[in-house]
C-alpha cells in the first residue's frame, strides 16, 4: 500500500481492514465475512427549520449496521464536520462492541451536521425534536428496534428532547421512556450513565494492571498509582476518566489535550480545578499551576506511562504514530489510531487496549438504563431495605460474639444497602472485568491473535457468526 493510499484510508475502511485482519486470524469464510462486514441499512434525512425568521436546511444520518440483536443501539452526534462514511464506521463499531461485551444489541449510530455553539438552546430543540421527528416517521427511533444515546455534541438535553418528541408522537407506548438512553434521572435516566464511559476507562485499565504478565509486556510497574497519563479530549469522557483515575487510582494525570491546546504539569493537575476554570473562562488558558501550549496534537508524543485518547478518531496517524512514547494506550474514543498507525505501534511494543472494548462502558450503562425503562422499576428498589435489615442483624451478631461495639463509622458502611448507583456500578465493574479476560484469553487459545484489538474483533465477529447460523441466515 502507498504512502497516498494510507492517507487515503475513510474511518470505514480502516475499520474493515482492522476486521480483515481478524477474520483471517478465525479462519471465517469469505461469504460470512461479507454479511458480517455489511452495513444493513442507512438513512439521510434533509429537513428544513424555521431560525430566526429564516429557514435553514439541516442534513443528518442514521446507519443501521447490524440487526442480529434489536434493538441496534449507538449515539447520535452533532458537529459540522460529520459525513455518512463516519456514520457506518461507528454503526459497524457498536455492533462489534455489543457483541464483544455479551450486550444484546445490534449496531447503530446516527450523526447530524451542524455547529451546537452556533444555536440557541430554544433553538437547537427545535431542530432535535425536528430531527428525531424524521427518524421516528422513518423507522430509524424505536424502543424497540433502533434506541439512540448521547455521543459528541450532544447530551442528557437532547435525550430528553427525542424522548418527549417520541412521546408526543406515540402516548400510548408504556415504553416510550426506552427509545432512547443517557436521559435526565427524572426523565427516565439512570444513575451512573453520566460518567460510565470514563469509568469503563478506568476499570478497563484497573483490569489491565490485575494482569502482571500483561503490565509486565507493557514494561510497566504493577499498580495504577503514581502512573503518568495523557488525556486527550476533555468532554464527558475525558473529564470523568482523568478525575476517577486521579481520585481513586492515585495516577498523574500530567497533560490534558483540548482543541485549543494542552495544559501541562509534569507533576499531575488537579482535574476538578481545571474543569472549574473551563467552565468559568471558557479556555483552559490561564490554568494556575500548568504551562499553556497552543499545539495540543504534539502532546500526543510526551513521555507517559499511559496515553488515553479521548477525543475523535484518527488522531494518531502514520504522521506521528512512530514519535508516540506512552507504553499503554487505552482508546477511550472511537478509532483514535488508524489502521496503519496501530501497525506501527504494535511494531514498536506499544501495548493498545482497544475501542471496542475500552470505551464500551457507555453502552454497557446505556443497556441497564434500557432494562430499567422497560421494566419500569429502579434498580435496588426491591432488596435495598432487606439487605440493611439483615446487615443489622450481622452486625449485632458480631458485636454479640465479640463482645466488642462496632463504631458509628464502620456500622453505617457496613449496613448501607447497594442504591441504583452501587448497582450499575458493580454490573460496570463486572462487564469491563469479564470483557478483559474474554481478550486475554483468546490470545492464549489462537496463536494467531498477537494484540487486544485483534482479539477483540475476533470474538466479536465470532459471535455474530453464530447468531447468523443460530438463525439460519447462512
Amino acid at each position: 500500500m502507498s504512502d497516498s493510499q494510507v492517507h487515503e484510508l475513510s474511518f470505514s475502511q480502516n475499520v474493515n481492514f482492522l476486521v480483515d485482519r481478524a477474520i483471517t486470524a478465525i479462519d471465517l469464510s469469505e461469504d460470512t465475512a461479507a454479511a458480517i462486514k455489511a452495513c444493513a441499512s442507512i438513512i439521510q434525512v434533509t429537513f428544513p427549520v424555521k431560525i430566526r425568521d429564516k429557514i435553514e436546511m439541516f442534513t443528518g444520518w442514521r446507519a443501521v449496521h447490524s440487526t442480529h440483536r434489536l434493538p441496534a443501539k449507538g449515539g447520535i452526534r452533532y458537529a459540522p464536520y460529520v459525513n455518512q462514511d463516519e456514520v457506518e464506521a461507528l454503526a459497524a463499531l457498536m455492533s462489534y462492541k455489543c457483541a464483544l461485551m455479551d450486550i444484546p444489541f445490534g449496531g447503530s449510530k446516527g450523526a447530524l451536521l451542524i455547529d451546537p455553539s452556533k444555536y440557541t438552546r430554544d433553538e437547537m430543540q427545535m431542530i432535535t425534536r425536528r430531527f428525531t421527528i424524521e427518524l421516528v416517521r422513518k423507522g430509524f427511533l424505536s424502543p424497540s428496534t433502533n434506541v439512540p444515546a448521547p455521543d459528541v455534541g450532544t447530551g442528557q438535553r437532547e435525550m430528553a428532547w427525542m424522548a418527549d418528541t417520541y412521546k408526543n408522537l406515540y402516548p400510548d407506548d408504556i415504553n416510550a421512556s426506552a427509545c432512547v438512553t443517557g436521559k435526565p434521572i427524572q426523565h427516565g435516566g439512570i444513575r451512573g450513565r453520566t460518567e460510565a464511559t470514563g469509568r469503563g476507562v478506568q476499570y478497563a485499565i484497573q483490569e489491565f494492571f490485575r494482569h502482571p504478565e500483561d503490565v509486565k509486556n507493557a514494561r510497566l510497574t504493577p499498580g495504577i498509582a503514581g502512573k503518568t497519563i495523557v488525556i486527550q479530549g476533555f468532554g464527558n469522557v475525558g473529564y470523568h476518566a482523568s478525575r476517577l483515575l486521579s481520585l481513586e487510582d492515585d495516577a498523574k494525570i500530567i497533560a490534558v489535550i483540548k482543541s485549543e491546546g494542552v495544559v501541562i504539569n509534569e507533576n499531575g493537575l488537579d482535574i476538578d480545578a481545571l474543569h472549574r476554570h473551563i467552565i468559568e473562562h471558557k479556555t483552559m488558558k490561564g490554568f494556575p499551576n500548568a504551562t499553556f501550549h497552543e499545539d495540543g496534537k504534539k502532546a500526543l508524543e510526551l513521555p507517559c506511562d499511559i496515553l488515553i485518547p479521548a477525543a475523535l478518531e484518527a488522531q494518531i496517524t502514520c504522521d506521528n504514530a512512530d514519535r508516540i512514547q506512552a507504553k499503554l494506550i487505552v482508546e477511550a474514543a472511537n478509532g483514535p489510531a488508524t489502521y496503519e498507525a496501530d501497525k506501527v505501534l504494535s511494531a514498536k511494543g506499544i501495548i493498545i487496549i482497544p475501542d471496542i472494548y475500552a470505551n464500551a462502558g457507555g453502552v454497557t450503562v446505556s443497556y441497564f438504563e434500557w432494562i430499567r425503562n422497560l421494566s419500569h422499576i429502579r434498580f435496588g428498589r426491591m432488596q435495598r431495605r432487606h439487605e440493611e435489615m439483615r446487615s443489622r442483624e450481622f452486625a449485632a451478631l458480631l458485636e454479640e460474639l465479640t463482645g466488642r461495639t462496632i463504631s458509628d463509622d464502620i456500622r453505617k458502611r457496613v449496613i448501607r444497602g447497594a442504591g441504583e448507583e452501587d448497582l450499575v456500578n458493580s454490573g460496570l465493574d463486572d462487564t469491563m472485568r469479564n470483557g478483559y479476560q474474554q481478550l486475554t484469553e483468546a490470545m492464549r487459545s489462537n496463536p494467531k491473535i498477537t494484540d487486544l484489538r485483534t482479539a477483540a474483533y475476533a470474538i466479536a465477529i465470532e459471535k455474530i457468526s453464530r447468531t447468523y447460523m443460530d438463525v439460519g441466515i447462512y
